[in-house]
Order: structure tokens, then sequence, then C-alpha cells
């Protein structure tokens, strides 16, 4: 990437930045502007797996010099695609520098802050605001309008709420205690969201970008291929797989899209898949990825931080909706491959799923040690930084042993490697001894054939992780807006107020408010602060109705996530547009029938927590907790089964709109919790799969 950053200057690249996870295009921009782009990216990259790997600085400081990045990056990254002229891009490039020194500041100054808290100097004030212009602006030029609109309402009420009518007014705060709070403590610009940016989004954004580096894509992608390829509608079941599996690296929802889904919805169109419902599968697929464990999205990190709980406790409690999830789109496209005829994949066109596996075993265990640390208890950070160095030290073994001629010698290398670690790790496993077998292995590969494309492949991973963090975290950063006013004028309980009042009349009615909530809120703008804005309102009263509190705020987390599939904006449709050459409002309704599921799960879970392994379940006393457990994940199964059903119009033959209706009407049954619900809707949905089975041809469904 270096050498095309570096290469002869050429013609701005025409980039719409309406839409905040469209993010930019290959490279870093034109001549050497991409170049210093490259390298700061680098250097960003770098003071992060300083921070992650030692941690000696204070945690306000780690957090401004984080967001200081963040706008310089945004700013000349955004200058080198779209200005004009080399002014243009000097000009961009000055004011990111301008938000880099106000990140400086909290270092410079850190001491002389902690002293004067409370009572600002007026060139704390003018940093304060020139902070504040930047992260708003900067945000609009990188996702568009909708946020900053939507902070900047908030910010207004901050500064005039004491002029509305009771009960929305407030006691009204001076412009010095807003921007101190908003630009100097740890409950505005620098709170949670941005701590959480600062250290597992950016670890965990690196170490995906590492294991697609290392291959991770290609194995997905043969694996789901030589597993699902030859079954009925396979290349979709394949979206769905392969999606899901990017899903526990990624975190990201359009990342898939854009990566898998060049592969995968074109696949599914040939075979036969109308272009919408294709792009929706791979839309609904992809959206998935937030709610996988055990990387998930960020707002999971931000979820355990706002808890108060370890990480591997939001991961448990998101495995079985997550599974669920995936299993809905799985059958929805099992079923309109039957409704339509569509047949796999020929053996010719298909790798062995096994043969991936024996070949390309090892980057599996970066993964698989990741996952061992969180349910042990390691913190996210130290799991990460433990799982991105084991996918360097893959990275760089393999390139080593590549040209060796005879496979014992790499055996005794790896062994060897083995070896050596355990040795300086018998105290423990610590950071400077892993991070010395690290460097070491970089000096090797430097001297070997082929050495040097790997380090070059390990410097991208740096650029492009840092690349990659900017719209997640400057998305952090504008949403401590709503954060800092709502924990100093307090409005957050006006809302909460009317949810317990809705709720203490019906839970149902609390609960559609909510999804309603997340669903408007999160139109146009990203997951994070749908999230954060619903779980402040909404989240608490739920958990006073006697909903779980992990259940209340992934209920909101649910939500947000529906909105990216959900017209009129749809961000993981218009992402999967281009891709498909379909209209993204097609797209949108077609992800929704897909992701109907999705739509329900987090009411079944509030309903019946065992199915998020939370305790407070009502058939516990009956049942036992594990007897619950599989109680829930059955009804849901079946629930999901008969949405299907309902969605597509198809089991073993067409249903007709009677059919429907019974189907819908033993699904609401088993999500219900009348007397005999989950009798009515096992006894119907029974009924009519026998039906079915007898309606079905005698002969198999010729493709059309």
């Amino acid at each position: 990437m270096l050498e095309k950053a570096e290469g002869t200057e050429a013609a701005p690249i025409k980039v719409e930045f309406d839409n905040f996870e469209h993010g930019f295009p290959e490279g870093f921009g034109p001549g050497w502007w991409g170049a210093l782009a490259y390298w700061i990216g680098i250097a960003f990259a770098s003071f992060q797996l300083y921070v992650a790997a030692f941690n000696y600085l204070p945690s306000q400081v780690v957090r401004g010099v984080h967001v200081g990045f963040l706008i310089l990056l945004t700013f000349g990254l955004i200058a080198n695609f779209t200005a004009k002229s080399n002014a243009g891009r000097a000009l961009g490039w000055m004011i990111g520098g301008a938000g880099f020194l106000c990140g400086l500041y909290q270092w410079i100054f850190y001491a002389d802050l902690i002293a004067r808290d409370g009572d600002p100097t007026r060139l704390d004030l003018m940093v304060g605001t020139l902070l504040a212009v930047l992260i708003f602006e900067g945000t609009r030029r990188l996702m568009g309008a909708a946020l900053p609109l939507m902070c900047g309402a908030c910010l207004v009420y901050w500064f005039f709420g004491q002029y509305l009518p009771s009960p929305l007014n407030h006691r009204g705060y001076d412009f010095d205690q807003i921007v101190t709070h908003l630009s100097f403590g740890t409950e505005g610009f620098y709170g949670v969201p941005i701590y959480v940016s600062a250290t597992y989004i950016f670890l965990f954004i690196l170490f995906g970008s590492f294991l697609e580096r290392a291959g991770m894509i290609q194995l997905f992608t043969d694996v789901s291929l030589g597993l699902f390829g030859r079954t009925r509608g396979g290349p979709a079941k394949v979206a769905v797989f392969a999606s899901g599996m990017m899903g526990t690296i990624s975190g990201s929802g359009v990342a898939n899209v854009v990566t898998v889904g060049q592969f995968t919805i074109p696949l599914m169109i040939r075979f036969g898949y109308r272009r919408a419902f294709a792009a929706g599968v791979e839309a609904t697929a992809s959206m998935g990825g937030q709610i996988m464990p055990p990387v998930m999205g960020a707002v999971a990190f931000i979820m355990a931080e706002t808890l108060g709980v370890q990480y591997s406790e939001i991961v448990k409690a998101a495995a079985i909706p997550a599974m669920l999830y995936f299993a809905s789109a799985f059958w929805m496209v099992h079923l309109e491959a039957g409704k339509h005829g569509l047949t796999g994949m020929k053996r010719s066109e298909i790798p062995s799923a096994w043969k991936a596996l024996v070949t390309r075993w090892y980057l599996v265990l970066p993964l698989a040690a990741l996952i061992y640390m969180l349910f042990e208890g390691f913190t996210p950070l130290y799991a990460g930084s433990m799982g991105l160095a084991l996918t360097v030290a893959l990275i760089l073994g393999t390139s080593i042993t590549a040209g060796a001629s005879a496979t014992i010698i790499r055996y005794i290398f790896w062994i060897g490697l083995a070896l050596v670690v355990a040795a300086l790790s018998r105290d423990g496993l610590k950071i400077v001894p892993v991070a010395s077998v690290v460097v070491g292995l970089i000096v090797i590969t430097a001297f070997v054939r082929g050495g040097f494309a790997a380090l070059r492949g390990c410097r991208d991973a740096l650029a492009e992780s840092a690349k990659s963090a900017i719209t997640v975290g400057m998305a952090c950063a504008i949403v401590g807006v709503i954060i800092g006013m709502m924990s100093q004028t307090g409005v957050g309980t006006i809302f909460g107020g009317w949810v317990i009042g809705l709720g203490e009349k019906s839970l149902f009615l609390a609960l559609i408010m909510t999804m309603l909530l997340s669903i408007l809120l999160g139109t146009g703008i990203p997951t994070i602060p749908t999230y954060i804005i619903t779980a402040a309102l909404a989240a608490p009263a739920l958990a006073k109705l006697g909903v779980p509190l992990i259940a209340s705020h992934m209920f909101a987390f649910y939500y947000g996530i529906m909105a990216d599939l959900s017209p009129p904006v749809a961000l993981a449709a218009l992402a999967a547009a281009p891709i498909a050459k379909e209209n993204p409002d097609k797209i949108g309704w077609e992800a929704m029938r897909i992701a109907l599921a999705g739509y329900v799960i987090p009411f079944i879970f509030v309903y019946s927590p065992a199915l998020m392994l939370q305790a407070g379940d009502p058939m516990a006393a009956k049942l036992g907790f594990y007897g619950a457990v599989a109680l829930a994940a059955l009804k849901a199964l079946v629930a999901i089964g008969l949405f299907g059903m309902v969605a597509i119009g198809f089991l073993f033959t067409r249903l007709s709109l009677i059919e429907r209706l019974v189907a819908l009407g033993a699904a609401f049954c088993l999500l219900g919790e009348f007397a005999f619900s989950d009798t009515a809707g096992f006894v119907l949905a029974a009924a009519l799969v026998l039906w079915q089975w007898r309606q079905r041809p005698s002969a198999p469904v010729e493709a059309a």
C-alpha cells in the first residue's frame, strides 16, 4: 500500500461521505500526501499497541491522544481524497493537526487540569470549544449530518433547557460548566465509549486485520463452500455461514458486506437467487457479526464497561441468541431455495472443507486462544494482545518456513518456537517475553527470502487498522455529548419514568416502545450511539420492570443492529447495492424479511431469560435452570421455523394464506405467556408441518 501511496499524484477520488460505514476508498491518497497518512496511521496503531501492552500512561492521556489521532486522520484523509489541490489538502491536514494538539493538551497539562478541575482557564475553554467544533465537523464530513444533528440538539437542550416547561426543564448551566464537563471530564468526549475505543475496539480491529492478512477470509470461504456448496440453495448458505464466521473476527456488519459479499452476492445471483434477495441475505448475515461471539461488535465492549461485568459474561449471554439469528437466516435461504427449485453447486466447483482445514488449520489457533482466555476470565485487553501476538507470529513464522525444502525443518522450527515461548513464560504468560519473541521473528524474517513482503503486509495491516478505526472512534467521541448532557441534566429519568409507567400496565408495550426508539434512532447513525442513547434512556427502566440487566441492554443493542437493515436508510443494504446492482430499498425490504426472526428474538429472551443463560426465567422453578434453557431454545427454534414459513411462504410446498396465518398464530403462541400458550403453539406447529408433509409433491421441484 505504501508503494501506491508514494506513486505519482493522481486526480482526486470522488467519494460520497454520506454514510459513516461506507468509509474511505482503497489506499491513503495520492502522492506523498498518501504516504503522510500511511505513516501517521502506523504511528497511531503503534501508540495503541504500546497502550495495550504496557499501559503506563494515565487513562485520560490515552483518551486524549486517541481522539487527537482520530481527528488528525479524519480531516487528513478526507482532504487527501476530496481536495482538488495541494493547498486544499494542506488545509485539511492543518485542521486535523489542530485537533491532534487538542488531544495532546490532555497530556501536556495533565497535572494542571486535575489541579484546577472545575475552574478552567481561558485557554482551557478555547481548547475545549475547538475540540467540540472539530469533533462535530469531522463527524459530519465522515458520516453525514444525522448524528451531529442529533448530538447538536442535545447540546442546544443543555444550553437552553432551563427555559422549557416542567418536567422537561433543568436548572441551567453556564458555558464554562458545559465545556469543562464535555471536553475535560470523563462523561463527555472522553467518556466510556472513547475509553473502549482507545483500548478494546482498536485492538480487536487490529486483530481482525492481521487475521485477514493471514488468510482467514479464504479459510472461512473454502470451509463454507465445502460444507454447504452442494446443498439446496448452497451459495446462499455459504454466504450465511461465511459471514457468521467473519463476524467472529471483524464485528462490523458493513465491513462484512463489502468483503465477503464481493464473492457471495455474485455467486448467489449466478445460481438463481434474485438480486435483491441475494444482497439481503448478505446484509442480514453480515449484520449478525456484531452479535456473534467471541469478538462481537464494539457495543459489546461498551456494554461490559457500562454494566461493570466481565466481557465473558456478555459473550455467554449473547451466544444462544446469536446462533438462533444465524439459524434463522440459514432457514430462510433454505426455504427460498425450495420455493424456487434452486439447486446447489457442482462438486467440481467447490473446494474440500477438510483439505482447507488440514492445510490452514493453524489460522484457527489465535481465535481459539482468544476464546479460551476470554472464558477463563482474562481481560479483553490481555486476551486480544496475546491473540494478536500469536497471529503475527503465525504470519512471520509461515514466511520464515516457506522456503524450507523439507517438512521436518518446518516441524523443528515450530516446535522450537513453542519451546522458547514456554521457557520465557514459565512464570506465567507475560507481554514482555511474548513481545521479545515477536521482535526476534521480525529480525529473522528480514533475512529470509520473501521476508520483506511479509513484513510489508504486517506494516500495511497496522496502517489499515488505524484507517478502519476512524469511523468507530469518531462515533464514540461525539456521543459523549449525549452522555454528558444526560449525566448533568438528568433528563434520562424523565423518559425512564414514561417507560416504567407504560410497563406497569404492559411490559409488552414498554418493549415495543423501546424497539421503535432503537430503530428510529438507528436510522442513519451508527450502532454505537443508537445503543448508548437507548440503553441510557430505556434499559434502566426495563431493568426496574424485572427484565435482567444484560437482557435489557442486549434488547436495545439488537434493535440498533436491526435499524441498519430497515429502510429507508438501511446502511447494510446501501453497502450491498453496488455489488448486487440493485435498488437499496428493495434490498432493505428483503433483508427485513430474511431477518424477521431477528426482530422477535429479543422479545423471546426478555420473556425467557434462560435463553441468555440468565436467572429469573419463570420455567426454572419447574424444570431447573438448564431445563428452562433447553425449553427456551426449543421454543425459539420452532418459532423461528414458523416465522420463516410465514415470510417465505413455503415448507414442503407453497403455503396458502390460511396456512401462513396458522403458522403466524402458532409462532405468537410460542412467544406468549398466557395459559396453555406453549401447548397451543406446539400443537398448531405440528399439525401444520404434518399437513404440509402430506401436500408435498411426489417428485422433487424442478428448477425454474
